[in-house]
C-alpha cells in the first residue's frame, strides 16, 4: 500500500516506536568537549549520538559487570584447584569449601583490579 507523502510507514502503524522527550544536560570543559569530539569522531558519529550510547551502555554495565565477576570467580576456583593437583597434592572436601569461601568474599575486589588493567590511564585533574 502506498503511503500519502510526508507520512511515514510508522505513523500508520499501530506499533510507533518510543520517542525521545526527554534530554540530560551536563558542562565540561573546552578540553573535555574536545577529547569528547574526538571520540565521537573516532568512531564515526556526531557528539550526541554517541553521548547517548555511552550512557546508554553505562547504564546497561551492572549486568556486564556482574557477568565479568562470575568468570572472574571461576577462574579463581580453577586456578586454587589446579595448582595442588599440578603439584601431586590432593584436594580434600575442607580444601575445595575453604577455596569457594575465598572466592565468594574475594571476587568482586578481583574483578574489579582485573578490569582496571583495561581501562586507559586517565590523566589526574588539578
Amino acid at each position: 500500500m502506498k503511503t500519502p507523502v510526508g507520512i511515514s510507514s510508522h505513523a500508520q502503524s499501530d506499533q510507533r516506536p518510543e520517542s525521545r522527550s526527554q534530554s540530560l544536560a551536563t558542562r565540561f570543559t573546552k578540553s573535555e568537549v574536545t577529547a569528547l569530539g574526538n571520540a565521537a569522531a573516532a568512531a564515526g558519529k556526531t557528539v550526541r549520538a554517541w553521548s547517548r550510547d555511552v550512557l546508554l551502555r553505562e547504564a546497561k554495565r551492572a549486568q556486564d559487570d556482574m557477568l565479568f565477576t562470575e568468570l572472574i570467580a571461576t577462574r579463581m576456583i580453577l586456578l586454587n584447584l589446579l595448582k595442588p593437583l599440578a603439584m601431586g597434592q590432593p584436594v580434600t572436601p575442607e580444601d575445595f569449601a575453604r577455596i569457594s569461601a575465598t572466592v565468594r568474599n574475594d571476587k568482586r575486589k578481583v574483578a574489579q583490579e582485573i578490569q582496571q588493567q583495561y581501562l586507559p590511564a586517565t590523566p589526574k585533574e588539578s
